[in-house]
């Protein structure tokens, strides 16, 4: 796991690069706290802040090939690097380090972008080929590692964050109202979207090649759910599901550190826990966090499959306070507008297990998207058979939908039936299963003068998808949360950034690629959808406490808009102050003024969920207008500490020594 930066830059002063690159480089150190290594010739420059995990001594970046031809820089892992180091050796291929970095570079010269499906793992790179003068990005199937880039006049700029850039001479941010209003009507960018203009993300399984002036993107892998194995019976589906499991994680494990779990005390974080208990000799180091508001907390489950798994157990309390103080820290890193505050205490936690020693955490991301464990899948279910139902079966289906919804009464399944009714038949192109979801953002863009139409972008991003037509209303919710929530928000804002935010990189078993295909081929066919992911509790009922295979889905939650109205930090200013808010051209200023006094006067009981995912939304925007825009709040960064070596004498021998900066002349 590293930061990574570069650029390439024609007809453009390389006496400076070693400058900029440093500059850029230090103002993503924290993702890379082990060592800064760069390289730099006429036209291009690359830079590593590397977090050491897989041959610490030895895996140094920037890399090269023994010819000095192929330039490598990269963030993430590539889990099964020992099997494709086999196949590479078996044709001849020479390696120098035990690391999976120079895996992936040999992988590249050997097979070009054919590698690409090949690779199991996180992971964001660029390649630079000296001899064709060409340089090449390339992002995992799962969006799992960030990669944005920018053309700034001629020239093309790269990073793992955004906020590289600016170290970048002449560069600036600016908001894009138009992205924006997306975001705010479906929670989380799109996999191309940054909020910012000019600026974009390098999308899922995507790869890009800027040779001679020209940009060309490609997608190596569309994302289906129906390429998994054939399953025969249910028996042999939980068997699979299990052994599946069992080799993820066994994988996520290869490491030269020691690895932790990420416990929340749901059943997903437990299986993890559970199988990695079963893989290593000492006790597993866990991390939590519990909250000092009840109705947030599971720290009973946590300590119960703790205690079960004889886990070296750490918890985390977090209360109102710990959110409002470190609001504007976790939003500098997230970099994206956001609709709740549940990735501040995730940068409280990383925070918490690097102090502790561990700079590896396995977790539970992508299980509910894989094995449909959320309500949405269920309500899209009932939503689609709607017409086909008579009245009495509606109602036994709205009742058995929220069985862990102790308060559900008569008036409630009342005013369900009537949405659902309203809501059987599609509204929004292709977007039949979110169109409920997607209500509250369309309250959230009433931020903005002119939102336009704000499903634009998701509508014409599905109707590209070459497969998402035929997709069955279940696969479809399915390929929308893949592309929006999970990137857009779990494994970005709330996972990737958090983590790296203190040198801490997440592993996730449940987005291997076979987990995923195989959930994918017996979804619905063994299980109806309406008992949360029953397969996958039959497959480790025998092994966990039943308090905890049993356990229905507590979505994790933070304080958000009540932490705000109860604490009153001076960075209400920024939504408070007309003089401030008028900052901000594309905003409904008299909108945004009523809600913030409503948020501010009224009991938290009387706030919707739409009101507040839309104050958080507003706070985001108008702190990261401050932290990039105007630049009021961002301090510079201290160049990455690097010294030179030329050319010849090191990058001839392979790769860049650990913390050398090679410049080519």
């Amino acid at each position: 796991m590293c930061g990574i930066v570069g650029f390439l830059a024609r007809d453009a002063d390389s006496t400076k690069f070693d400058g900029i690159l440093a500059s850029m480089l230090g103002r993503i150190g924290h993702r890379g706290p082990d060592a800064a290594g760069g390289f730099a010739d006429d036209i291009c420059a690359l830079g590593t802040a590397r977090l050491a995990i897989i041959d610490p001594a030895a895996g140094a970046q920037p890399m090269s090939d023994a010819s000095g031809r192929y330039w490598l820089t990269y963030n993430g892992e590539i889990y099964n690097y020992r099997e494709l180091r086999d196949e590479l050796e078996a044709h001849g291929r020479v390696f120098r380090t035990r690391s999976d970095t120079e895996v992936l570079l040999e992988a590249w010269i050997a097979w070009g972008p054919e590698c690409l499906p090949k690779l199991n793992g996180g992971f964001a790179f660029a390649i630079y080929d000296r001899d064709l003068q060409s340089l090449v990005l390339a992002r995992d199937r799962f969006g799992k590692r960030p990669l944005y880039f920018t053309r700034h006049k001629d020239d093309v700029l790269f990073a793992s964050e955004m906020k590289a850039f600016v170290a970048y001479p002449g560069f600036h941010f600016e908001q894009n109202a138009g992205q924006i209003a997306s975001i705010l009507g479906q929670w989380t960018p799109l996999p191309h979207q940054t909020g910012f203009t000019g600026i974009e993300s390098l999308g899922l399984a995507e790869w890009l090649e800027i040779r001679d002036g020209t940009l060309t993107r490609r997608c190596y892998e569309h994302l289906t759910f129906d390429r998994g194995p054939a399953i025969a019976t249910e028996a042999d589906a939980i068997a699979r599901i299990r052994a599946t499991l069992i080799d993820s994680v066994r994988l996520r494990l290869r490491s030269d550190v020691e690895v932790g779990v990420y416990l929340s005390g749901g059943l997903d974080s437990s299986v993890i826990a559970l199988l990695t208990s079963s893989e290593t000799e000492r006790p597993v180091r866990t991390f939590s966090l519990a909250f000092e508001s009840a109705d947030l907390d599971e720290s009973d489950a946590q300590r119960e499959i703790s205690g079960f798994l004889k886990t070296d157990h750490t918890t985390l309390t977090i209360g109102h306070s710990d959110i409002v103080a470190n609001f504007e820290a976790a939003l500098y890193h997230a970099e994206v507008p956001t609709f709740r505050s549940a990735f501040v205490p995730m940068y409280l936690l990383s925070k918490r297990t690097r102090e502790a020693g561990i700079k590896v955490v396995l977790s539970g991301e992508g299980a509910d998207e894989a094995f449909l464990g959320y309500d949405l899948f269920k309500e899209t279910q009932l939503r689609a058979a709607w017409d086909g139902m008579d009245g009495a079966t509606r109602l036994q289906r709205i009742a058995s939908l929220y069985p862990h919804l102790d308060h559900y009464g008569p008036q409630d399944l009342a005013a369900v039936t009537s949405l659902y009714h309203q809501f059987s038949r599609e509204r929004m192109p292709g977007l039949f299963s979110h169109e409920l979801r997607f209500q509250n953002g369309r309250f959230s863009t009433r931020l903005l003068r002119e939102p336009g139409d704000a499903f634009a972008a998701i509508t014409g991003h599905a109707a590209h998808d070459p497969g998402f037509g035929a997709m069955t209303a279940v696969q479809k919710a399915q390929w929308l949360e893949f592309q929006t929530l999970l990137p857009g928000y779990l494994l970005s804002t709330q996972g990737d950034r958090m983590a790296l935010a203190h040198g801490v990189e997440n592993r996730c078993p449940f987005l291997d690629k076979a987990v995923v295909d195989l959930a994918g081929s017996v979804n619905l066919r063994f299980d109806d959808g309406f008992e949360e992911k029953r397969l996958l509790r039959k497959a480790f009922a025998d092994s966990l406490p039943p308090a905890i295979s049993a356990k229905r889905k507590f979505p994790y939650r933070a304080p958000d808009s009540a932490a705000f109205a109860a604490i009153r930090p001076d960075m209400l200013d920024a939504v408070c102050s007309d003089q401030e808010l008028a900052k901000l051209p594309y905003l409904d200023v008299r909108f945004a003024r009523a809600l913030v006094a409503k948020i501010l006067s009224r009991p938290a009981a009387e706030i919707s969920t739409k009101e507040n995912q839309t104050f958080m939304f507003l706070m985001s925007l108008a702190l990261l207008h401050r932290q990039f825009v105007s630049g009021e709040r961002l301090t510079p960064a201290a160049p990455a500490r690097m010294t030179f070596a030329d050319y010849r004498a090191g990058a001839r021998a392979g790769h860049a020594s650990q913390g050398s900066f090679i410049s080519v002349t």
